[in-house]
């Protein structure tokens, strides 16, 4: 393994320290990450400060809201239309005579502010579209606070090319605490990573029984509070497929071991194990603002950043092996990962139309991972291979997007009525 490239991703690598207050721009400041972190932000004035905001435009109100509590120089929307409203917005949370925020938008708005003048750029994006931002981010020499996991996954080598040691810090829940338990080691005494899943809402069913799971079913997540895509991955196992490859992309850890385990409590959000047998484990209450907090503030703690454990209540913590044949997603994830190329782009986004498929009562749950399968077969193996370019990730993500909706559609009229519900 110390023959590997170094990691993305290095507890013991710190890029650009910078001490004092730090600007932050958030991408996506309106999800479930970026209203953690504005909360965080909130919290610690004197630590953080936001400059800009971008956000996709649908809930205006609460952009105008944040940009004016924050008092950024910039607010960005992706879509156009949004303007007038985001206007109208924020005039009315500004006084008279104040100015207010410029205002970027279009679908290259969030790229440009990844690039902006700051000391770390949060892309709380949910998809593939956040790839362009992360590149932006990292060409401009910013860190990189990563939540959007899609960019990485289906730009990896394009990613790896760019990204300087230290220079992102992962935000997602396990790869956040397989950063802090990496700190215990060196890279070479590294025997495996151990990434826990909470199974979700249908953990224990097999697969006949969730042939029949309703959309509402899937969004009832029993630990986590997230966006619907975000969800229904979780649902399927299709996330912690993706975890596995950007495990592998962060920290340079060959596949076969990275391993999968449920924990249905998600307590322990993730693990190191170590070649004398020794395993460490990150634990906290389920609350994101502690990878947030890390990601913003590393190599330096944010102090009440989340909920720590009460020790003298009774609790138990269970972990079981994954079921494969119920969620065949990780396992899939792992042979595209492994295939590189394009073929990480195309398992993404043929996810994200099945996802769309199964929210609106047009596929069902089963029928997700069916049509990825199918599509991530026809494709084959990726001729791009470390060559890869933003086009071909592109061309791959609509050529993808396209056969899993008219693979999707085959299943509609198999589709039981109670499932569309």
């Amino acid at each position: 393994m110390s023959d590997c490239p170094a990691p993305l991703a290095d507890p013991h690598t710190t890029f650009d320290p910078i001490e004092g207050r730090r600007d932050i721009v958030v991408l996506g400041s309106t999800g479930s990450i970026g209203t953690q972190a504005i909360d965080l932000v909130l919290r610690h004035p004197d630590r953080f400060r936001v400059t800009a905001l971008s956000a996709a435009g649908g809930r205006v109100e609460l952009l105008a809201e944040q940009a004016w509590r924050l008092r950024v120089r910039t607010v960005a929307v992706a879509r156009e239309e949004a303007v007038p409203a985001l206007r109208e917005a924020l005039a009315g949370r500004y006084g008279t005579g104040e100015p207010l925020p410029e205002i970027l938008a279009g679908p290259d708005a969030a790229t440009a502010l990844a690039a902006s003048d700051c000391h770390t750029v949060l892309n709380g994006i949910t998809g593939s579209i956040g790839l362009a931002p992360t590149l932006a981010a990292l060409t401009a020499g910013r860190t990189l606070a990563l939540a959007n996991k899609e960019s990485l996954i289906v730009g990896g080598p394009l990613v790896k090319a760019l990204a300087r040691p230290g220079q992102i810090i992962p935000v997602d829940s396990e790869h956040a605490a397989l950063f802090q338990a990496l700190a215990a080691g060196t890279r070479a005494e590294v025997r495996k990573l151990v990434v826990t899943a909470s199974g979700g809402p249908f953990r224990g069913r097999t697969k006949a029984e969730l042939a029949h799971v309703t959309p509402k079913d899937a969004l009832a997540h029993p630990t986590w509070a997230m966006g619907p895509v975000i969800t229904v991955n979780s649902a399927t196992l299709v996330n912690k497929g993706l975890e596995v490859i950007e495990a592998h992309l962060l920290y340079d850890i060959p596949f076969e071991r990275i391993e999968v385990v449920v924990h249905p409590q998600s307590y322990v959000h993730s693990m190191v194990e170590f070649n004398d047998g020794s395993t460490l484990a990150q634990a906290t209450p389920p609350d994101m603002r502690g990878p947030i907090a890390l990601g913003l503030g590393w190599p330096h703690r944010v102090p009440d950043a989340a909920p720590a454990f009460d020790w003298t209540t009774a609790s138990t913590w269970q972990f079981f092996p994954l079921d494969t044949e119920a969620f065949p997603s990780v396992g899939l994830a792992r042979h595209v990962g492994a295939l590189g190329g394009t073929a990480p782009a195309v398992f993404n986004a043929a996810n994200e139309e099945c996802v769309d498929a199964f929210l609106a009562g047009r596929l069902p749950f089963n029928g997700i991972m069916d049509t990825v399968t199918e599509v991530v077969a026809e494709h084959g193996t990726p001729r791009t291979g470390t060559s890869l370019t933003v086009a071909d990730v592109l061309e791959a993500e609509t050529w993808a997007r396209a056969r899993a909706r008219e693979t999707a559609a085959k299943f509609s009229a198999e589709q039981p009525a109670e499932a569309r519900a």
